[in-house]
C-alpha cells in the first residue's frame, strides 16, 4: 500500500522529521525555490496538510490540494488556518492542545518575575561590573500578593491562575462565562474593569475574530503607569501600536511579550524600550513538550488514515 501525500509548511525537528518519513510521503513546500510550480506538481496527490500554529494553511494553499482531507497543526494555536474554507470542503483540522499548557504556563510565570524583578537587566549589572563600580542594583517591583488578572481562562489560563494562587497573588478573570474554580478567583466579564484591578494582566486568549485588538488603548489605560502586561497567546489579542505608544509615554508600566506583529521582525521600536521584556515566542520551547507535539501531530494524522477517530480535532463549523 502506497504512504499517504503529505504537505509540509515548515521544518521539524529530526525527532519528528524521520518518523514522518518513514510513515508518509513527506513533500516540503518550504524547500521548494517555486512555490507555485511545487504546489502545481504536488497538490492533487496531497492528502494532509501537516503544518504549524504560526503558518497554519491559508485558502489559496487549501485550494491547491484539491484531495485534501486533514490539516494537522503543530501547535495549539490554528488561527493562521482557513477554518471557513477547510469547513467548506468538509476538511478536518487538527491541533496539539494539552501537550503544551503547562509549559506556556511556565514562561508566562517566568516572564512576569524576570519582568518585575529586573532579572536581565540585574545580569547585565553584574556582567560589566557596574555591581562592583556603583552598587546595588536599583530596586524592582514585589510580585507576590499583587493582584493578577487573566484575559481568557481555557487551559492556559487556569494553569497561569493556579501558578500564580502559589504566589498568594489575588486572582481575577474574564471569560465568556464563569468557570467552574476556586471561590477567591473573582470572575469580571469586561476586559477594562479586569485591567483596572490588576497589578499583572496575563493575555491567554484564543486569537479569533471577536478577540482581535481586544487588549486596546482603553485595556491598556486601564492597567496603567504601575501596571504590567504579559502576553503568551496570539499577538492579535493586543493593538500593538496602542500598546507602543503607552511604554513609550508611561502610560503602561512595563510589558513582557513572547508574540509580536510580523514575528520575527518585530516593530523595531519595541528594541529601544527598557521596560518590555521581548521573548522570541518560545512559550512551548523546550525539549519535552516540542517532542509530545510532535507525537499528538502525528498520532492525528495516524489516526485519519487508519479510518480511527481523531485524537484532537478542532471543531470546524461550516
Amino acid at each position: 500500500m502506497s504512504k499517504p501525500h503529505i504537505l509540509q509548511t515548515g521544518p521539524y525537528p529530526a525527532w519528528d522529521q524521520a518518523p514522518l518519513d518513514a510513515a508518509f510521503h513527506m513533500h516540503r513546500l518550504f524547500e521548494a525555490p517555486d512555490r507555485a510550480a511545487f504546489l502545481a506538481e504536488v497538490g492533487p496527490q496531497v492528502r494532509a496538510i501537516a503544518t504549524r500554529g504560526e503558518i497554519g494553511a491559508d485558502a489559496a494553499l487549501i485550494a491547491a490540494c484539491p484531495r485534501l482531507e486533514l490539516i494537522s497543526v503543530y501547535g495549539v494555536g490554528y488561527d493562521a488556518v482557513d477554518i471557513k474554507a477547510a469547513a467548506a470542503r468538509g476538511i478536518a483540522v487538527t491541533n496539539t492542545p494539552d501537550v503544551l499548557t503547562g509549559e506556556v504556563a511556565d514562561l508566562g510565570v517566568a516572564m512576569m518575575l524576570a519582568q518585575a524583578r529586573g532579572m536581565v537587566g540585574a545580569d547585565a549589572w553584574v556582567r560589566s561590573g557596574d555591581w562592583a563600580a556603583k552598587g546595588l542594583y536599583p530596586l524592582r517591583q514585589r510580585v507576590w500578593g499583587k493582584r493578577a488578572g487573566i484575559l481568557g481562562l481555557g487551559r492556559i489560563g487556569e494553569a497561569v491562575a493556579r501558578r500564580l494562587a502559589g504566589f498568594d497573588m489575588q486572582i481575577a478573570y474574564s471569560s465568556t462565562r464563569p468557570k467552574d474554580v476556586p471561590s477567591d478567583w473573582a470572575y469580571m466579564p469586561d476586559p477594562v474593569a479586569l485591567a483596572a484591578q490588576s497589578d499583572y494582566l496575563f493575555v491567554t486568549l484564543a486569537s479569533n475574530a471577536a478577540t482581535r485588538h481586544i487588549v486596546n488603548d482603553e485595556v491598556i489605560r486601564a492597567l496603567g503607569p504601575k501596571g504590567m502586561l504579559i502576553n503568551i497567546s496570539r499577538a492579535a489579542t493586543i493593538d500593538e501600536e496602542a500598546l507602543l505608544m503607552a511604554l513609550e509615554t508611561g502610560v503602561l508600566g512595563s510589558a513582557a511579550l513572547d508574540v509580536f506583529e510580523g514575528e520575527p521582525r518585530l516593530n523595531p521600536r519595541f528594541l529601544a524600550l527598557e521596560n518590555v521584556l521581548l521573548q522570541p515566542h518560545h512559550a512551548s520551547g523546550t525539549m519535552e513538550t516540542r517532542q509530545a507535539m510532535g507525537q499528538l501531530l502525528r498520532d492525528n494524522l495516524t489516526a485519519h488514515f487508519a479510518g480511527q477517530p481523531l485524537p484532537t480535532p478542532v471543531r470546524v463549523a461550516a
